[in-house]
């Protein structure tokens, strides 16, 4: 049984990897931290826990981390991991980051676009960036993850199986994506918080979001030239999950390509991942189709002009977005069954 730490467990994601942790067979909770004034019965912060998780909750002690658990996940907020996965890392413990501190390779473009002097640059070259579908290999040999972020998962995923195809001019890729507020973490828990998204759908950080270089990235790495897409979020007024619409340009005169064509090449790329479900010609993907799964579903469709190819991807943004992808990730890294805990 494997001894699992959660380092920052009263945030929306450090919930989320309780809960699915209640139903893994192969691991256990034994370790848990958050900010609190004295070590906290963890039914007391989360009352449906109890009588099924009996673990005080304390402030963070390595020398108590290390000798509790065996995997570490950090659900962390960015700029915060990287002052605790050095010493995780040094005392050989497994560690699964889910903020992005250790995302992007160079950490330049990290401190450029976070803001802040990255103080662990030693390990960044270390982490595997672990998104199941594309990287399953280099995870299952691994012993540092950096998490993908919510909006980067549905957008690589959307895009992989058409970056190597000679019928798409990659030039101009443009992702309109809208998550729920919890994106933002437990404080948009906050009353003014709620009170400015209620009755309301805005777009934030237009072409700035922190996310874009992770996504470029990836995306630049599988088709193995530089990608650089234009990337607009948007908040949505509801709790979970996040849609992408995301539209690719079709190369001129292109030869009688058709939805059906694109549906096939996403199945075959997908096959083998059990989280991924490929919707069937003319059917859309919706947030109550993945909200508290870790499924991906993705929809797509060739524009009537033969013009664009549009990728509708949907995801729940705690799950496969955070939380159930670290854990889909920990199941790789252990030999387990990728699905443990997660169906």
């Amino acid at each position: 049984m494997v001894k699992v730490g959660i380092v920052g467990a009263r945030g929306y994601t450090g919930e989320e990897l309780i809960n699915i942790f209640l139903k893994h067979s192969q691991a256990k909770i034994s370790y848990l931290t958050a900010r609190v004034d004295a070590p906290t019965p963890i039914s007391k912060i989360f009352p449906q826990v109890r009588n099924r998780l009996d673990v005080r909750c304390d402030n963070f002690d390595v020398a108590k981390a290390v000798k509790s658990c065996d995997v570490a996940f950090l659900a962390l907020p960015h700029t915060t991991s990287m002052e605790v996965a050095p010493f995780l890392l040094k005392a050989g413990k497994k560690v699964i980051d889910l903020s992005a501190d250790y995302r992007i390779e160079d950490y330049k473009i990290y401190e450029a676009w976070y803001k802040v002097t990255h103080s662990d640059r030693a390990h960044i070259k270390s982490a595997v960036y672990g998104l199941p579908e594309i990287n399953r290999a280099k995870i299952k040999k691994a012993d540092f993850i950096a998490n993908p972020g919510c909006y980067p998962t549905a957008a690589i995923l959307s895009i992989a199986p058409l970056v190597r195809t000679r019928f798409c001019n990659l030039d101009t890729i443009i992702i309109d994506a809208k998550s729920g507020y919890s994106g933002a973490g437990r404080k948009s828990t906050d009353d003014s918080f709620i009170q400015e998204i209620k009755d309301n759908f805005k777009a934030y950080k237009v072409d700035v979001h922190q996310h874009t270089p992770e996504i470029n990235q990836e995306l630049s790495k599988i088709a193995k030239k530089k990608i650089n897409v234009t990337f607009v979020p948007h908040l949505l007024p509801v709790e979970r999950g996040l849609i992408e619409t995301i539209y690719i340009p079709l190369q001129k005169n292109p030869k009688a390509v058709t939805s059906h064509q694109i549906i096939e090449i996403y199945k075959k790329f997908y096959k083998d991942a059990p989280f991924v479900r490929i919707r069937n010609e003319g059917e859309i993907p919706q947030l109550r189709n993945v909200q508290h799964t870790n499924f991906c579903d993705i929809g797509v469709k060739v524009s009537e002009d033969k013009k664009l190819i549009i990728i509708i991807s949907s995801i729940d943004n705690l799950l496969k977005g955070a939380s159930g992808q670290a854990v889909q990730n920990m199941n790789l890294m252990y030999g387990f069954k990728e699905t443990e805990g997660l169906l």
